[in-house]
């Protein structure tokens, strides 16, 4: 082409193509892991006279009669004759070229389920074609798709992907030996058999992921997801962090001097294990886990010290304001008084601040004159700019999305160090979810895990009671006794406002009905859509005491420490979670009165909670260990739950179950270190072959 032709114009794509990207469906190797939901066995015909009432069967015969009838509602109905017996295929949703299709003379197959009764034999919506042609020789196979992207379509481009797809083996026979199930099948026939399995194969096998094919797909997951985390943790070890030390009979002694408390031993230890970190010239990059109450918030502030004594600036961000708020009051309350003498101070940073106060903010961050940042997403905008970065803290780091936490981290890369070199803050991120060890093996494999295992001295046990909706003025009455006992109450809602789609009390209306329900008594009312100003000014009339109920959305589920409240009422409680809903009890048994939670819930008319919401509720009321209630929640619900946002970009397992491949687990990451260190190439082709561009999120 001469060089100053015009550029050719890129084909536009069609609606399945634009579908298969929708999907992620981009190369061949995607398409070809693109694997079926189901299977549908249209290999054998079946005779009406010899099928049974439910079973789902393919026939073939001529049809005799065909009508549009109206009652109860208009509908096609076609009779269809195979020889033995008639059947008459029903259709509520049609078109003109169906009937066309499905004329009297001809000859059909169709494929539906059996349905006996008084008027015959019947098939609702059916699958249609043309009688005659080789029956197939594989089940047939149906995909996951959405709209716009039709099976036919969709088996074809899996079909030519599956053939274009790089397939050659990627694990040595030495790794492969190691679990004997793994050997007969390599990836291409594993795929391809998953993909048209025999008819003679069991579909509760092919179902529950039980076969090899399945077990060879699993493990080859499992083995991508190890190795990238692996990868990550060795690219880590060559980036340069700021080495923090703790300086002697600096802020670290002092603030410990300082503390309003003593701290537990697992606080110590946690304390110890992290100033170890902050030491190293590599990026510490460390979760902090612990059960609510735990005192993490200790634990981040004398690590801010270690930072802050080393010269350098600490970033906390949190997911609400409420929450940054609260470790804003609770820091500067601990810290200013410090680092005043020094020069230094504490700033707070969110997206309500006015102009003026921002600009003050931003300016004392980049001079360096605020040693430590609080605040929400604002921390990592554009405009802030660090001195010295050294330390990121993220708190209840699920809740945040991949893409905020790396630039959190890429903060300190602004910094001017004088050369050009790449630094990283350490990085500490804290969760009030204890992770399920088969969880921390897998979606946490890259981090260093510290856990606070011990509560603080004082704290109560929280009694826990599930109540039923028909007992709500109960209820109502058990907040008028703590009332005038002095004590506070939570009542949590799930939603603000009325919504069609489920049939639950707002915020405010449960808001009107105890403000009515007690006379005199101030109740709040505290949501995500209320301005800052106003969120700020309720909760300060609830933690110094002047308001006794707070009518809340999930806003308060952490963070918010009022040690005089000793009720939470949660309504609508089968709708939550389960580790919100143990969260949500943490805001109570914080001072030395005895606590209750209420967990109030609503079954649907005439019928029963489901099985989930069941499962949920009667945990609760079991157990208040939250790692107990992690390692139900995991198995009721999956890994999304724990992972929130870590794994934006990147798919979570497809294929593989944390709960029963724990033997696949094992080996994933016994094998991933010698295919790293042995088989470099291998290794690299295998992680791409999973993960593509995705393994970066993995970083994060």
């Amino acid at each position: 082409m001469p060089e100053d032709s015009p550029p050719v114009a890129a084909k536009p794509l069609s609606a399945p193509q634009k579908a298969l990207r929708k999907l992620g469906l981009v190369r061949p190797i995607d398409l070809a892991l693109h694997l079926p939901l189901r299977y549908e066995d249209e290999t054998r015909l079946t005779r009406l006279a010899d099928a049974r009432d439910g079973d789902l069967v393919q026939i073939e015969g001529q049809v005799t009669q065909q009508e549009v009838a109206w009652r109860p509602r208009r509908q096609l109905l076609v009779t269809l004759d195979d020889g033995s017996d008639q059947v008459v295929l029903r259709f509520f949703n049609f078109y003109p070229s169906q009937q066309k299709q499905m004329a009297v003379g001809q000859r059909l197959r169709a494929r539906g389920e059996l349905r006996g009764g008084f008027a015959g034999l019947s098939m609702m919506h059916p699958t249609v074609r043309a009688a005659g042609g080789v029956l197939p020789q594989a089940l047939t196979p149906v995909y996951p798709t959405v709209a716009g992207l039709p099976q036919p379509y969709l088996r074809k481009a899996v079909l030519a992907g599956l053939a274009q797809a790089d397939l050659r083996e990627t694990l040595p026979d030495e790794v492969l030996n190691e679990i004997d199930h793994l050997r007969p099948w390599d990836l291409r026939q594993a795929l391809s058999f998953l993909h048209h399995p025999t008819p003679d194969m069991s579909l509760t096998q092919l179902e529950d992921h039980s076969h090899p094919a399945w077990q060879r797909l699993k493990a080859e997951e499992l083995l991508a997801q190890q190795l990238s985390q692996l990868t990550a943790r060795r690219a880590r070890e060559h980036l340069r962090a700021p080495a923090l030390h703790a300086a002697r009979g600096g802020l670290h002694e002092a603030l410990l001097a300082a503390l309003p408390f003593q701290l537990t031993g697992a606080q110590r230890r946690v304390g110890e294990e992290i100033a170890h970190d902050l030491a190293r010239a590599q990026p510490m990059h460390r979760l902090l886990q612990g059960d609510v109450g735990s005192g993490k918030t200790a634990v981040a502030a004398l690590a801010a010290c270690i930072a802050i004594d080393a010269g350098w600036q600490c970033a906390l961000m949190a997911p609400t304001e409420i929450l940054a708020e609260q470790h804003f009051a609770k820091l500067a309350d601990w810290l200013a008084p410090l680092l005043a003498p020094r020069g230094l101070q504490v700033a707070w940073l969110t997206g309500g601040q006015k102009k003026k106060d921002r600009q003050a903010m931003l300016q004392a961050v980049a001079s360096g004159a605020a040693a430590l940042v609080i605040g929400t997403h604002a921390v990592i905008q554009q405009q802030v700019r660090f001195a010295r970065l050294g330390l990121a803290i993220i708190d209840e780091q699920h809740r945040f999305g991949v893409q905020q936490r790396l630039d959190l981290r890429n903060k300190l890369s602004e910094s001017p160090q004088g050369d050009a070199t790449a630094w990283e803050p350490h990085l500490l991120m804290m969760s009030a979810t204890p992770i399920p060890r088969t969880l921390a093996m897998s979606y946490y494999a890259d981090l260093d895990v510290s856990t606070l295992d011990e509560l603080p001295p004082g704290r109560t046990p929280v009694l826990t009671r599930l109540v039923a909706e028909s007992r709500r003025d109960e209820v109502i009455e058990r907040i008028r006794a703590q009332i005038a006992q002095g004590r506070q109450v939570y009542w949590v809602c799930p939603l603000i406002e009325e919504s069609e789609a489920l049939d639950l009390r707002h915020a405010s209306a449960t808001h009107a009905e105890l403000a009515a329900a007690l006379p005199g008594q101030a109740v709040g009312l505290l949501h995500s859509r209320l301005p800052p100003a106003e969120k700020k000014a309720v909760m300060a009339q609830f933690a110094s005491g002047a308001m006794p109920v707070l009518v809340s959305t999930t806003v308060i589920e952490v963070g918010v420490d009022v040690p005089n409240a000793s009720l939470m009422v949660i309504e609508h409680a089968e709708r939550f979670g389960l580790s919100q809903l143990h969260q949500l009890r943490g805001r109570v048994g914080r001072g030395a009165a005895a606590s209750a939670c209420v967990l109030l819930y609503a079954t649907p008319e005439g019928g029963r909670l489901g099985e989930t919401a069941r499962e949920r509720l009667k945990a609760m009321a079991e157990t208040s260990d939250g790692f107990e209630i992690a390692r139900r929640d995991l198995a009721i619900r999956g890994p999304g739950e724990f992972l929130g946002a870590r794994q934006s970009g990147a798919a979570l397992l497809r294929f593989a179950d944390l709960a029963e491949d724990s033997a696949l687990l094992q080996w994933a990451r016994r094998a991933a270190p010698r295919l790293l260190d042995r088989w470099p190439e291998l290794a690299a082709r295998h992680v791409d072959r999973w993960l593509g561009g995705r393994a970066d999120y993995l970083k994060a």
